[in-house]
């Protein structure tokens, strides 16, 4: 008993410090903001998944329900793949009212010079077939999660700039007071506005001259070759699970950082456990994509199901609670989203020990399974979106529900601590507003 409560102070003065600070609190207010919108983006894939899918959806069966699909894709597309550009923008307002500085040109400077920085033209041959960047790929990858690191990075950078620069009365731009206050205020922070980008478009114009990259392709192309080596052992595995975690923690989609070194693994193990069975040998490649969806996320990147489950039995949060509710379903389906964004467990101090390595723990558990011959090596790939039991069953037998079920519950007691500590802030920040 006394060392949980010295672990929820020891967690409650970690949390406190990073409230304190201006950044910290000005990116964890815009995932705040954004929260519905994740929400709502991940009921879009829910919706793609249940209903218009032809291989896990009523599709199947009613195939009118296919042609819905573009349309749930445009829900996820605008709220979840489109998230870099109001995460920035959310960023820059909040750290602007923290600095007192002109609140919507700060965030509109924000976006502006994290797309100053970014490919934003697609290189044609004589034909017009593109050459590099697809559309795809530049609305996707750059707009959505994978740029959301640098969108940050460049809302802290280029806000603060931005409202320093804002202050300096010598560079703001004089207007006869007979003009309208809005006016006048635009012309304020035209001259800062001016410096800010000319300095975010010419860094970003010699950080590639530099590299060859722009700044964002280039964060991942660094990370993926350690990734690649440690991806080849078993303590390796466990290695990039951890580190896959870690970027999420960052607000990096830590998916994507591995999926370029993860895939092709995983589709050589899958034919190997194929070719194994069809030849009458035990298949003995364990690390399949199927594995992943079932024991390295079962519920959602980094066990969120777990910690829904964690809130209901034990936070005193109203808003985790209306959050747990609202992505239970979608945690039944492997969806973290509204979790991830909602609560939000991006840079929260109390909950990044165990989003980080709770999945890195899990793993052990299955790879251990399978080493000792009770967990089968699968040769079907259930696809993602198929419900928790459910896609262990169909992968890895009745043994594939029994190794879940003990992630899922070593999952729930890893977070129990967490949610406890965090209940238990909330109660003095409660405290704290009563007396003030």
């Amino acid at each position: 008993m006394a060392f949980s409560e010295k672990f929820e102070d020891v967690m409650m003065v970690v949390a406190e410090k990073v409230g304190d600070n201006v950044y910290l609190s000005a990116i964890k207010d815009a995932f705040t903001a954004f929260m519905p919108f994740v929400i709502v983006g991940s009921m879009g894939t829910l919706l793609k998944t249940l209903a218009s899918s032809t291989t896990t959806g009523l599709a199947q069966w009613v195939p009118a329900l296919a042609g819905l699909e573009p349309a749930f894709s445009a829900i996820n597309y605008c709220t979840m793949s489109f998230m870099t550009v109001p995460i920035t923008f959310l960023i820059g307002l909040y750290l602007a009212r923290a600095k007192k500085a002109p609140e919507y040109p700060t965030a509109l400077v924000s976006v502006a010079a994290y797309i100053s920085m970014i490919c934003t033209s697609i290189k044609v041959d004589g034909a017009g077939t593109a050459l590099e960047a697809p559309v795809s790929g530049l609305l996707t990858t750059q707009m959505g999660a994978q740029g959301l690191f640098v969108g940050m990075i460049t809302a802290v950078v280029f806000g603060s700039l931005f409202c320093w620069l804002s202050k300096i009365d010598q560079i703001k731009i004089k207007m006869p007071p007979s003009v309208p206050s809005g006016i006048s205020q635009s012309f304020n922070v035209m001259i800062p506005v001016f410096i800010v980008l000319v300095v975010s478009a010419i860094f970003g114009l010699g950080f590639q001259a530099l590299t060859g990259s722009y700044i964002n392709d280039w964060i991942y192309g660094l990370m993926q070759a350690p990734l690649e080596a440690a991806f080849k052992t078993p303590a390796g595995v466990v290695i990039i699970v951890v580190v896959s975690q870690l970027f999420w923690v960052l607000g990096i989609h830590g998916g994507l950082i591995v999926s370029p070194v993860r895939n092709p693994m995983f589709n050589a193990a899958i034919a190997a456990n194929t070719a194994a069975l069809a030849a009458g040998t035990m298949p003995d490649s364990p690390f399949t994509m199927g594995f992943w969806n079932c024991f390295v996320a079962p519920g959602g990147a980094g066990m969120t199901l777990c910690l829904i489950i964690a809130i209901f039995l034990c936070s005193k949060r109203d808003e985790e609670k209306a959050i747990a509710k609202l992505g239970f379903l979608p945690g039944i389906c492997g969806i973290s989203e509204p979790v991830v964004f909602g609560i939000p467990l991006v840079l929260n101090p109390i909950y990044a020990i165990p989003f980080a390595f709770g999945s890195g723990i899990c793993v052990a558990i299955a790879m251990f399974a399978t080493s000792i011959g009770f967990l089968p090596c699968n040769t079907v790939d259930v696809p993602f979106g198929v419900p928790i039991l459910l896609n262990a069953f169909v992968g890895h037998g009745w043994q594939g529900v029994v190794v879940q079920v003990v992630e899922l519950v070593v999952g729930v007691l890893i977070w129990i601590p967490f949610v406890l500590a965090n209940s238990k802030l909330a109660k003095k920040e409660q405290e704290e507003a009563a007396q003030a």
